[in-house]
């Protein structure tokens, strides 16, 4: 299997395995399934369940909507997807806005997790504009650099007990709202300005 291969993969699965994971909270309860945001049910019910109910039906159709073969194939799928992916990052990033501002992990987390909820709606925004003008090529860019910030729902998970296992949880999760999605933007913006342009 090629190297290019694997990396697909990897992404659907990662993808995929973490949205549904991140449902587990309709069967075990937000408390002992995310403990680390139980605070929020009762005073941010409709923004908690908005945001990590949502967030994983982005996870999940971001990877379809990368497909070649869907995208040309079933067309008017891929539009609906899309339309889907647009108004779950929408509704889940209003509700990671006021989790990230009412939160009781500090003002680093708390200003980190709020600038990815709004870049997070502002590149899609963008992104669902340009489609909607026929832009294609500036659409497909624009959907890269969301799909950077929607990752970060995988990195934060790959990261969290690296630092959390050397620091600890107050120490280490702060940074985690910055880690998990300045390296992915970063990289996908080099990617878009080196890279793609030299493949054509």
């Amino acid at each position: 299997m090629s190297l290019p291969m694997l990396r697909t993969g990897a992404f659907w699965v990662l993808c995929l395995a973490v949205a549904l994971a991140s449902w587990r909270f309709l069967a075990l309860g937000v408390e002992l399934s995310m403990p680390i945001m139980a605070h929020h049910i009762e005073p941010r019910a409709l923004s908690l369940y908005a945001h990590i109910g949502l967030a994983p039906v982005a996870l999940a159709v971001m990877p379809f909507q990368f497909s070649i073969r869907l995208r040309q194939g079933r067309p008017r799928l891929h539009r609906w997807l899309g339309r889907v992916y647009g108004l779950s990052v929408l509704l889940s990033g209003l509700g990671g806005l006021h989790l990230a501002l009412t939160t009781a992990a500090g003002p680093m987390a708390a200003s980190g997790f709020a600038l990815l909820s709004v870049l997070w709606i502002a590149v899609t925004g963008r992104a669902v504009w340009l489609a909607m003008q026929r832009r294609l090529a500036e659409h497909r860019a624009w959907m890269i650099r969301s799909a950077a910030l929607t990752f970060a729902a995988v990195t934060l998970r790959l990261y969290l007990p690296i630092l959390v296992g050397i620091f600890g949880f107050e120490t280490g999760y702060p940074p985690l709202a910055w880690i998990s999605w300045v390296p992915n933007l970063i990289l996908v913006e080099y990617w878009l300005r080196h890279t793609r342009p030299a493949r054509g």
